[in-house]
């Protein structure tokens, strides 16, 4: 299936069917197609250079960083995580380059230093919508009750993303919204706020479509019945590290930023 990729080029992006290559599965609740990194990893670094997932779930980035003659280093607050990446990244390839994964937690990046990451790839939990450490880990975001705590401490996180990551380079962040009560949350552009806020520049909004939800089919007809449509797309920021000294005034149109 790899043949059949092709590097995107537009801002809507859509995969029917997730690619298998190497060793990606599905069966992680909540990780991204390959095709996601593949894409980001092609367009946003070179080979050799040094790319962070500091929630990495399954090890999706790091298996595209491996392939693609990236080094890399993920962190995650679940153990099981770190085992399962550990498994996946046991395949060879004939490049030199390097990929590590360690228990960690993207509020805490104290072992990577100010401005040494060239490309930062990473799927937040989307809130408790999904939770991954069976709230036995009070510091697993995913268990935190409540979209406003949530927030508060991704902002942490994000603080530490645009510290470690080097000036003029990217860092992706793919989230999805939510609904309460039938009425729709968008967390994504909460979260795009805090970035700005944060010194982060807009570089890119990308709409990624969704398929086969694993609760599509049950909320069909209660959408239908309680007038709400279902959600079936994700957003794909891009964001920039601006330059020292950099004149961002024709760039931010932020809340935060005049």
């Amino acid at each position: 299936m790899l043949n059949d990729f092709i590097q995107e080029s537009t801002t809507v992006w859509d995969f029917p069917v997730r690619g298998n290559w190497a060793t990606h599965k599905s069966d992680y609740r909540g990780n991204f197609a390959p095709q996601i990194p593949r894409n980001l990893i092609l367009n946003y670094s070179q080979e050799g250079e040094f790319i962070l997932d500091p929630m990495v779930g399954s090890g999706t980035t790091l298996i595209e960083a491996k392939l693609l003659n990236r080094n890399a280093i993920g962190y995650d607050i679940n153990q099981n995580a770190i085992d399962i990446s550990k498994e996946r990244l046991n395949f060879s390839v004939d490049n030199s380059s390097k990929q590590k994964v360690e228990l960690g937690d993207v509020r805490n990046l104290t072992k990577l230093k100010e401005n040494s990451i060239d490309l930062i790839i990473t799927h937040p939990p989307y809130a408790n919508i999904v939770t991954y450490s069976d709230r036995k880990n009070p510091d697993d975001l995913s268990s935190l009750a409540g979209i406003p705590k949530f927030l508060e401490q991704l902002e942490v996180g994000i603080k530490e993303l645009f510290r470690v990551i080097k000036p003029d380079r990217y860092c992706a962040i793919l989230i999805g919204d939510t609904r309460k009560g039938q009425h729709y949350i968008p967390l994504s552009y909460f979260i795009l706020n805090l970035c700005l806020k944060n010194g982060f520049a807009l570089k890119e909004e990308i709409i990624k479509t969704q398929h086969n939800t694993k609760y599509g089919n049950r909320w069909k007809g209660k959408a239908k019945s309680y007038q709400f449509y279902l959600i079936m797309h994700e957003h794909l920021f891009v964001f920039r590290k601006p330059k020292p000294n950099e004149d961002l005034s024709r760039i931010r149109y932020s809340m935060f930023q005049p």
